[in-house]
């Protein structure tokens, strides 16, 4: 059987003009782990319109399209799958949003498939060989057990800054508001992880040093990390991931990621006003001190890489000055901002629809960075306009000497300059390198920075700062 497997690009990652970096950073490993589940036998290929350029009709038609959906490639994933079924070409869709709207998906698929895939996909296969594939297949068993090995043979890692990404666990242990999990993982469990071991031999597959966790929370699970990050101890890795802002501050885990190779952690601070936080249901964030997070990951070793959300209802229009001055205080590396989104199947869409102030249902712009509802504490012109001063005052070089003097050592001042200056002040040197597919290269100058993070520095005694959630 021939196989194609397809993650439909955004608008802006094909540009003819300018393709920022974000869009080469991971390939698709949701469409290669289904690939592992197909027989030896089948010729399989996965295209990532990301990092390259795709024409249906330059290629033989195969038996099955596996398209993977996200809102904001909605328009594109249609496109694609309505050109192959209109020539007689089986086609699936999956992924967040099919799961939040099934009834649309649907009129542009032969099987649609709900919720994560590990125990439906194989279902589906079977049924499709037996020619009775069924239309609609929903998760109800969620495990990671018998996972196949993952089909990276089929991801071009030239194409990628870290082609080394990986996911151990599924879903979050949480439920804000304006997140798309609960919609996904409705009708099972919700957080679920890999059996320690078999974690460890994927990351020993792994070629080189650096390593991108992709999970949602990995500190998600205290025992599993604790466990995980006990035996990634002496592996000589640098890694990168996501955590809450609790976890943080839970005693012991986070100085066990960083002894294991953690060197930037990724965090939802998500706002700095206090009341935004209840009305999201962003519980793991209320009360906590966002000052002692900063210098509690700082203090271990690692880098912080923030996560901010502008337009929640109590937010006026001075929130951007002070998310970014409060980011740049606390020396934080690097910073990214979204506008509120309420996506399909969230509570957020379901409470801001019913108040009627869902403007349009255009999913093209559903991307965080322009505004689709009407916002209560200023105008939707003050809101976008806001998002983009934001990231060009974060990332200005005068805010950015201000972050780097706010570290007390040296080193990390000059650290956090390369990080963050390498990162956004040299846009047109990545895009250059997307094109000429020469991104891989710049990797060891990634390993070098995060590599030169981790010296653990004794906890110091400061007063306590509570103006990071003043109401």
């Amino acid at each position: 059987m021939r196989v194609l497997m397809i993650l439909p690009a955004l608008t802006e990652a094909t540009s003819p003009l300018f393709r920022p970096i974000k869009y080469s950073l991971f390939p698709p490993l949701g469409l290669a782990t289904l690939a592992a589940y197909l027989p030896g036998g089948d010729d399989v290929r996965v295209v990532d319109e990301h990092v390259e350029r795709f024409d249906p009709a330059e290629a033989a038609l195969p038996d099955l399209v596996v398209i993977q959906v996200y809102i904001t490639s909605a328009r594109r994933s249609y496109e694609l799958a309505d050109w192959y079924r209109a020539r007689g070409v089986f086609v699936a869709l999956g992924g967040l949003h099919v799961t939040s709207l099934p009834d649309e998906a649907a009129g542009h698929a032969d099987a649609i498939f709900l919720g994560p895939g590990e125990d439906t996909w194989p279902a589906f296969l079977a049924d499709l060989r037996r020619r009775a594939p069924l239309r609609r297949y929903t998760s109800k068993e969620r495990t990671l057990a018998r996972l196949p090995r993952i089909r990276r043979d089929l991801i071009q890692r030239h194409r990628y800054l870290v082609p080394n990404s990986i996911v151990v666990t599924r879903g979050c242990p949480h439920h804000c508001d304006f997140c798309y999990k609960d919609a996904f993982f409705e009708g099972g469990k919700s957080f679920y992880t890999q059996a320690v071991d078999d974690a460890l031999a994927e990351i020993e597959r792994l070629p080189g040093r650096h390593l991108y966790f992709l999970d949602d929370h990995l500190f998600g699970n205290r025992r599993f990390a604790a466990e995980l990050f006990e035996g990634m101890r002496g592996m000589g890795r640098v890694f990168q991931a996501a955590s809450t802002v609790d976890a943080v501050l839970a005693p012991d885990l986070l100085e066990a990621a960083v002894e294991a190779g953690l060197r930037s952690l990724f965090v939802g601070f998500e706002s700095v006003n206090a009341a935004n936080l209840a009305a999201q249901r962003k519980r793991q964030n209320i009360g906590r001190d966002y000052a002692a997070v900063a210098r509690r990951i700082h203090d271990a070793g690692a880098m912080v890489n923030a996560s901010f959300v502008f337009g929640m209802d109590e937010d006026g229009p001075d929130v951007f000055d002070r998310t970014v001055e409060w980011a740049v205080s606390q020396g934080i590396e690097t910073a990214t901002f979204h506008i509120m989104t309420p996506y399909p199947g969230t509570g957020l869409f379901r409470r801001i629809e019913a108040e009627g102030r869902i403007v349009h249902r255009d999913w093209d712009l559903y991307d965080t960075r322009h505004v689709v509802y009407e916002p209560r504490g200023m105008t939707a012109r003050q809101l976008e306009d806001g998002y983009w001063r934001a990231y060009q005052d974060f990332y200005r070089w005068g805010a950015l000497w201000r972050g780097a003097a706010a570290h007390e050592r040296p080193g990390d001042r000059l650290r956090h300059l390369a990080y963050a200056g390498g990162w956004k002040k040299f846009e047109r040197v990545w895009d250059a390198l997307i094109r000429t597919r020469q991104v891989l290269h710049a990797l060891p100058l990634l390993e070098t920075a995060l590599s030169s993070f981790g010296a653990r520095r004794p906890m110091r005694s400061r007063p306590r700062e509570r103006a990071t959630i003043a109401a």
